[in-house]
């Protein structure tokens, strides 16, 4: 159940930030990387490690992305293969708050090569996705992680939440998202609404202000 105050602050905010895989997509976008290269097993281990907070993000991502060697050329033909995906009522709700002038984010551990088409598919500028950046070399093989961006670590989530308040002065500002880095977010977020959609971490849904497994909460709220 919301809070009247909670309630006020989504009604009233300025921006809205989501969590990318498992929220605005029913998919980890690094556990269908990991299927297509062979690593599923071990790679979905981690990914469930580290979206119940019990490893740091940044271990995690680094020690999965060691096991999946993603070249240019996996990155694409995976994307030509499984094309992305978006959990159902999303582009209704982020068409909503754009209508009425709030500005929507995408902030993700993910990847910004397999983030944009589904920015692009919701409307939203390349300049509002915030994600991790893979480096390769001149062949296009695998070449390393952007580990200065802000997203690559645990707390990074709120880092870049903070640098966008600081940047755009909005308030109040809303992360939504299913993980224990979304929960992280909350401060600089004025509110954590915790989406259970395609799963329901026990963390995430004690420490939410707001838990909801279906987006058409959220519009009829704003209605």
């Amino acid at each position: 159940m919301v809070t009247p105050h909670v309630l006020d602050l989504w009604r009233r905010a300025q921006a809205v930030c989501f969590d990318v895989d498992s929220t605005v997509s029913p998919e980890e976008g690094i556990d269908v990387l990991a299927a297509f290269a062979g690593q599923g097993a071990a790679v979905a281990a981690l990914t469930t490690r580290a979206m119940g907070g019990a490893v740091p993000f940044e271990i995690a991502l680094r020690e999965r992305l060691d096991l999946i060697r993603p070249s240019r050329e996996l990155v694409d033909a995976c994307l030509r293969a499984h094309p992305p995906r978006l959990n159902p009522g999303i582009d209704t709700l982020v068409r909503l708050l754009q209508n009425r002038g709030t500005q929507v984010h995408l902030v993700s551990g993910g990847f910004v090569p397999m983030i944009m088409p589904l920015a692009q598919m919701l409307g939203l500028p390349a300049a509002r996705v915030h994600a991790n950046i893979l480096h390769w070399h001149a062949d296009g093989s695998y070449a390393g992680f952007d580990a200065n961006q802000p997203t690559s670590r645990s707390g990074g989530k709120a880092t870049m939440l903070c640098e966008l308040k600081k940047t755009y002065a909005y308030q109040p500002l809303i992360m939504i998202g299913d993980g224990a880095t979304d929960l992280e977010a909350r401060p600089p977020a004025d509110a954590f609404i915790g989406y259970g959609g395609i799963v329901v971490r026990e963390k995430v849904r004690a420490g939410a202000d707001w838990f909801v497994t279906d987006f058409t909460e959220l519009i009829t709220a704003l209605a």
